[in-house]
């Protein structure tokens, strides 16, 4: 994988330097910037580079305000109020306790603090302290201890041993507090792929999730890791697990989109021509993916993680007017898989969104010929 995003890297480089591209006879040609044929995202209404903002896949306005407040006040209050106010089961509440700990997490990674200073994240820890009651600071302060071990140690080692126990021991405390919600057992689904959890152990979590929330698709999505090949499965248990989930997903639900993710979990570390996302087992998992995202409700907080990784696939494939499609949707944030694996999310994002506007216009595309 690391090779594979060296070379999109590389291609990133080349895009920088000759933004404008056309497609003539199979073959990518240069065209210079004001040109009749240069494609210019920005022709599109399309968000300049350097204002997309990396921290969500799509918009939630409550959270980006408290999160500023939060940040600037260093107050936990407001936080705790927008936390007791989403809906326990949903998908909402999972992105912004996710939110939360992450912002706690480069806080203290920006701001380690020492004798005289204040460490960041501080507000965190004083949420603990004055509501040790409150369910969401623990499910916050769980999460947080999680990205604490990923961002700050290696797997395997014994200081991520130790802050992975310390989640453990978070999100116990989280349950007890609340025992219907499923985020403190979403949280521990990280715990058991870094701890190592047997598959029985692994399973019992898993069961835990079903019964409070069954058709959660940040859920799956964190159990799917644990399935891939990579971590602690197969490519073959990955797949079935993703196949599972979508051959039961309720009309109207994400979890069709499954399959794609596990296709992505397991790209070839080189493959950048596109017979392979055009292959039988790539076209129907985004074919379920496209189903699944035309018959979702338009609010759904996780249509947009969908729509990104669409936009990896179609332009890929080299479909781009479905591509340019997804992108109308998502283009200002670019907080999801797959840009998120990029030191530079935005640019990363800014390439593919650049090939889709070239490959549409070379096929006869337009501004105005794109439906809004």
């Amino acid at each position: 994988m690391e090779i594979l995003w060296v070379l999109v890297a590389l291609l990133m480089i080349g895009f920088v330097a000759v933004p404008f591209m056309r497609r003539r006879r199979g073959m990518i040609e240069q065209v210079p910037p004001g040109h009749p044929d240069a494609a210019d995202p920005a022709n599109y209404g399309f968000v300049r580079q350097e204002e997309l903002d990396v921290r969500m896949p799509g918009p939630d306005q409550d959270l980006l305000d408290v999160l500023d407040l939060v940040q600037r006040t260093q107050d936990y209050r407001a936080a705790a109020q927008l936390l007791a106010g989403t809906e326990s089961e949903g998908e909402r509440r999972w992105q912004r306790v996710q939110a939360f700990a992450g912002a706690a997490s480069l806080e203290l990674a920006q701001r380690p603090g020492g004798v005289s200073e204040n460490p960041g994240g501080q507000w965190l820890r004083v949420w603990r302290t004055e509501q040790p009651k409150d369910a969401g600071g623990a499910a916050v302060h769980a999460e947080f201890l999680v990205q604490q071990a990923w961002r700050t140690a290696t797997p395997g080692t014994d200081e991520f041993r130790i802050i992975m126990e310390e989640a453990r021991a978070a999100l116990g405390e989280a349950a007890l507090l609340a025992p219907g919600d499923p985020i403190p057992y979403i949280v521990e689904l990280s715990v058991a792929r870094g701890l190592a959890y047997k598959q029985p152990e692994f399973e019992q979590v898993w069961l835990k999730i079903l019964d409070r929330a069954p058709n959660h698709m940040g859920a799956h999505l964190a159990a799917l890791h644990y399935w891939c090949a990579k971590w602690h499965g197969s490519r073959e248990q990955a797949y079935g697990f993703a196949e599972a989930a979508a051959a039961r997903a309720p009309q109207g639900s994400l979890l069709a989109a499954m399959p794609l993710f596990a296709v992505f979990e397991h790209l070839p570390e080189v493959n950048l021509v596109s017979g392979f996302y055009q292959s039988e087992v790539v076209s129907k998992a985004m074919h379920g993916a496209l189903h699944a995202v035309h018959s979702a409700r338009a609010d759904d907080p996780m249509l947009a993680h969908v729509r990104h990784l669409l936009v990896f696939f179609l332009v890929r494939a080299e479909r781009w007017a479905e591509a340019m499609n997804e992108l109308i949707h998502i283009d200002g944030h670019v907080g999801a898989l797959p840009w998120t694996l990029s030191p530079d999310p935005a640019a990363e994002f800014a390439v593919y969104r650049a090939l889709a506007v070239a490959g549409y216009e070379a096929n006869g595309g337009s501004p105005a010929t794109l439906p809004h």
